[in-house]
């Protein structure tokens, strides 16, 4: 049996939050600094540049990215011999970091949720409550995964029912011209097929957590189904030539994930 104290899931929560609004993943930077490498068109070569550079400075001052600091999503894997010490559920553990990261007087972070969605539309004024989802998996460990999804992208997301004969990659092909660039690209698509309505848009979400490795695909060729998908569906997008912001060139995205479930005949 594990215990985890309330203060340390909180605290992890917020130093969480903290660290991921001022430094971009290394793999996000080796992968825009080889699209850089590529690219031909000067505008997109200038906007990628000009991201790369705001990369950098928001890692030296520790300062927020971008202006959009998101709206929290924090994925649990909670073992099932784990117990977590305090009187709050998690949910109200969670908010907790996320108020904690949000109203940090020597970083604040931009607060963007309002509430109710309809309506007033007031703002939270702490960014809470975060969407939060939580898994029960063998073992005594607690797995924290924590993102902060800007509005541009995420209100790009789109669901579709799809027959088995309609074609996938025509369907992500035709609906990313529609998304303008307001989602920011050079960016990643995540896609989640099968399941049910709600079991896919969660896969869609889980599957962009995963490393980018569109280049080891590349090299080494697709090892499976999945993999094949994925290379074939980044490279129909890339060949749109909506680019870097918008602005047109080689590189729209940088890596397509994939998850998938059973799902009814």
């Amino acid at each position: 049996m594990t215990t985890i104290s309330q203060d340390d899931l909180v605290d992890s929560v917020a130093d969480a939050l903290q660290y991921i609004a001022c430094y971009h993943p290394p793999d996000f930077v080796r992968a825009m600094a080889r699209a850089y490498e590529r690219e031909t068109s000067v505008a997109a070569k200038s906007a990628i540049g000009q991201i790369l550079i705001n990369s950098r400075m928001a890692a030296q001052g520790h300062r927020p990215m971008c202006q959009d600091t998101g709206v929290v999503v924090v994925f649990l894997k909670v073992g099932m011999d784990v117990h977590f010490a305090g009187n709050d559920t998690l949910q109200e553990m969670i908010d907790q970091g996320v108020r904690r990261a949000y109203l940090n007087p020597d970083n604040p972070l931009r607060a963007s949720l309002v509430a109710p969605p309809l309506g007033a539309r007031r703002n939270t004024g702490d960014n809470t409550p975060a969407v939060v989802h939580v898994e029960l998996v063998p073992g005594d460990a607690l797995e924290v995964t924590v993102a902060a999804k800007g509005g541009g992208s995420e209100n790009k997301a789109r669901l579709a029912m799809l027959n088995p004969s309609d074609d996938l990659i025509q369907w992500v092909t035709d609906n990313l011209p529609s998304m303008g660039a307001g989602w920011c690209p050079p960016g990643i698509l995540g896609l989640g097929i099968g399941g049910t309505p709600e079991k896919a848009l969660l896969m869609a979400k889980e599957s962009l957590m995963t490393p980018i490795d569109m280049d080891q695909i590349i090299e080494h060729g697709p090892r499976d189904d999945i993999e094949a998908l994925r290379l074939e569906i980044f490279e129909a997008s890339n060949r749109l030539g909506i680019g870097a912001q918008g602005l047109g060139g080689l590189t729209t995205v940088l890596d397509v994930k994939i998850k998938d479930y059973p799902t009814h005949a």
